[in-house]
């Protein structure tokens, strides 16, 4: 059927049809549609030509060729598990993992070969590096800023791959069980210290709120001395003021009444039928009257 309809065509007909079919050819391989996760890198006679982004592209037939089909999407490293030495000499496992998205197509595919081999070792090394600069404190710590030094670390280490890592994780630290049982010491321990140092510092404040009640106490006591001292002092002066205003007769009538008061009550005691008087007792009624005599 094909070689009656070659046969039916003239000369003319059948340069045409090579033509159009030349033509479509053309169309075929100069026109690349490239999908939104995707670039296509480009070469002319092995040598790099362009990088196609996503969308519609055209390129020179038969010279041109897509010689690599790279993903933009970002990528997540398989989960890895590196030891390291901290500062104070403690092996630690550290269970890490890096996502990363390629920016420079041309850059990956002509200057590394296995991009996912090379960014774990590079992440390896940078963990190892960075953990032996800190105490085990400061890893169980400071993880976030951890995290931030190796992914800057990373970061300018790749630099020259076209990738750019957009986030890297610490997911574990892990100890040996020998380090774990003197970590625990050593928490039991700080524990028992500061349960000790709160029992010390409680005794001290009772201690000292002791004192403080017993200086309280004593300085009450002193004042009431220091007042009744005051008043016994402005008695005193109250009697002297009036012997000085008054004479020695004033003190000698204030004498004699308090004999009277003193007889008086020895008076009313039970034995009323025997009253003992002093022997300068009539003397004393004697002088109290005369007093009351010339006062009057």
């Amino acid at each position: 059927m094909i070689e009656e309809i070659l046969y039916s065509l003239t000369g003319g007909s059948i340069v045409l049809l090579l033509v159009a079919v030349f033509i479509i050819i053309c169309v075929f391989l100069g026109v690349r549609i490239v999908p939104q996760s995707e670039k296509y890198v480009v070469e002319r006679f092995g040598r790099l030509r362009a990088v196609l982004g996503p969308g519609l592209n055209l390129i020179v037939p038969f010279l041109d060729r897509v010689a690599h089909r790279v993903s933009i999407l970002e990528r997540q490293l398989p989960n890895a598990t590196q030891d390291a030495i901290t500062k104070d000499n403690v092996l630690v496992q550290i269970d890490t993992s890096v996502f990363y998205r390629i920016l420079e197509p041309e850059k990956t595919v002509y200057r590394i070969r296995d991009v996912d081999g090379a960014i774990a070792t590079t992440v390896a090394g940078i963990v190892r590096a960075e953990i032996g600069k800190m105490d085990l404190d400061e890893v169980q710590s400071n993880r976030s800023q951890l995290i931030n030094q190796i992914k800057a670390s990373v970061e300018d280490a790749v630099d020259n791959w076209g990738i750019e890592v957009t986030r890297a994780e610490i997911l574990d630290v892990n100890l040996d069980q020998a380090t774990r049982d003197a970590m625990l010491q050593q928490l039991n321990a700080e524990r028992e210290r500061r349960a000790a140092v709160t029992r010390a510092e409680g005794q001290k404040r009772a201690i000292e709120l002791n004192a403080d009640a017993e200086l309280y106490a004593a300085e009450q006591v002193a004042k009431a001395r220091r007042i009744q001292a005051d008043a016994e002092a402005y008695a005193t002066g109250v009697v002297a003021e009036a012997i000085r205003a008054n004479g020695l007769e004033a003190a000698q009538y204030q004498v004699a009444l308090k004999q009277v008061e003193a007889l008086n009550k020895l008076g009313d005691g039970s034995g009323k039928q025997t009253i003992v008087l002093p022997a300068n007792a009539l003397e004393a009624f004697g002088d109290a009257f005369k007093m009351l005599r010339g006062r009057s």
